[in-house]
């Protein structure tokens, strides 16, 4: 799931689907409506629609603020689901101050705890240098999903603004779990 102001065509988001597609894998990535002026809820009605019915076989990989909206879409699934495997970058779920025009989307809080008693493998790629996402956000969030934490450093906010159009960590990530990652 791309973040704020991304689609499926930037940053590593096309390499990782390639790269997963050529290893026999499918791989999509999701647009998102209106990428600059995100809506809640018609975010989480993209990703829902995406996601379908999750299983064990199913993983996760969402950027920054499209990670609020799944982990929103996985809190509202019905009783029984679960999820194979969860891989967040640069996630977080609080307000941001590099980003005060997003504190309308971001609201209340996510029932995070509920989520990874779902997801059967949790992991969280951030970077030492980000500006936008503050470290100590994705290790709050990381923490509290109980999650395999990964620092690439140097690598900002994981945008090809940055030098970043691929990103091996999320791939050795999926490729560890020895599970079909979607």
């Amino acid at each position: 799931m791309p973040g704020y102001g991304a689609g499926p065509g930037d940053h590593w988001f096309p390499w990782l689907q390639g790269s997963l597609v050529a290893d026999g894998v499918a791989a999509s990535v999701v647009a998102l409506p209106t990428p600059d002026a995100p809506v809640a809820h018609e975010w989480e009605a993209a990703v829902a629609a995406a996601l379908g019915a999750p299983g064990p076989g199913t993983w996760v990989v969402a950027h920054s603020l499209g990670g609020i909206t799944t982990l929103r879409v996985l809190a509202a699934l019905p009783e029984p689901w679960s999820l194979g495997g969860l891989v967040l970058v640069s996630g977080f779920t609080g307000p941001l101050n590099a980003l005060p025009m997003l504190d309308g989307y971001l609201g209340a809080d996510v029932d995070v705890e509920r989520v990874r008693d779902h997801v059967a493998e949790r992991v969280m790629i951030r970077s030492d240098a980000d500006e936008l996402v503050p470290p100590s956000a994705s290790d709050a969030l990381a923490a509290r999903l109980v999650a395999r934490r990964h620092v690439v450093p140097g690598a900002g906010h994981f945008l090809a603004d940055d030098g970043i159009t691929a990103l091996p960590t999320v791939r050795s990530a999926l490729h560890r779990s020895e599970r079909p990652p979607h």
